[in-house]
């Protein structure tokens, strides 16, 4: 859950601009409180803000003085101080909502709550019961199911995705490559310049106008490598009335379920 803010900062170069080493640990007085930031001097036009589970980290050319740094904290502090009040919170709801790979644990299988259970001689679904069954004895180690969840819903992921990846068939450039399941830990999906295609398997978590939209989107990465109005447009040709799940999936990050 990354947050970042990239203030333009185009100001000539200083001789007068203190050497800062990289990662330096560094504290200034925000709101009447002590605000601790790591600042990075990197190769770059902008002051760039962002907060995640190391804190507030900030990278600014290295033309730019300490005192200029400082004053564009100061001058973005709600911003700063109310992400990092986010990140905590999301922090929180992370450990609250963190799967338990025990009989009885909860996790999220194509948009739903399922149980899991443990104790059948197959591994299988049940969606009228909402449950997920493994064929591991009551009482194994988590470690096991883990490692057997972990299994049994990749190749769900494959069986699923690919028949949606068929269903936009006649809608596919010829560009396209083929695709493949990805375990990326940072996107969702991926297209190359050579027309392949990666798909994350955790997808198989969502929905399926989520699964949809992710498909839509790489495809549509086929004809506009960016995301122009024109890679919108060719999203919406590839998914009509994508925005929604869109916005869903804009809103969780894969380390809430990444395992």
């Amino acid at each position: 859950m990354n947050q970042q803010l990239l203030l333009a900062f185009d100001s000539p170069r200083s001789a007068t601009a203190p050497p800062v080493s990289l990662a330096t640990e560094r504290r200034v007085v925000v709101a009447n409180q002590i605000l601790v930031y790591r600042l990075h001097r990197v190769r770059r036009r902008s002051i760039g803000f962002q907060v995640n589970e190391r804190g507030l980290t900030i990278r600014a050319p290295r033309s730019v003085a300490l005192k200029e740094i400082e004053a564009a904290i100061v001058q973005n502090q709600r911003w700063i101080l109310a992400k990092q009040t986010e990140w905590n919170t999301w922090c929180q709801r992370l450990r609250e909502s963190a799967i338990r790979f025990v009989e009885g644990g909860v996790v999220r299988y194509l948009g739903m709550p399922m149980t899991l259970r443990l104790g059948s001689p197959v591994a299988n679904v049940d969606h009228d019961s909402r449950e997920i069954h493994l064929p591991l004895p009551k009482g194994a180690p988590e470690t096991d199911v883990r490692q057997a969840l972990h299994a049994w819903l990749q190749t769900q992921a494959q069986e699923i995705i690919g028949e949606r990846v068929a269903c936009f068939a006649d809608r596919i450039p010829q560009r396209f490559a083929g695709w493949r399941l990805s375990s990326a830990r940072t996107q969702w999906g991926s297209c190359s310049r050579a027309g392949r295609v990666r798909l994350n398997w955790r997808l198989v978590h969502f929905a399926m106008p989520v699964v949809d939209y992710v498909i839509a989107h790489e495809l549509a990465h086929l004809r506009e490598l960016n995301h122009s109005p024109r890679f919108w447009k060719e999203v919406a040709r590839l998914l009509p009335g994508y925005a929604a799940a869109r916005d869903q999936i804009k809103r969780v990050e894969i380390a809430a379920i990444s395992f």
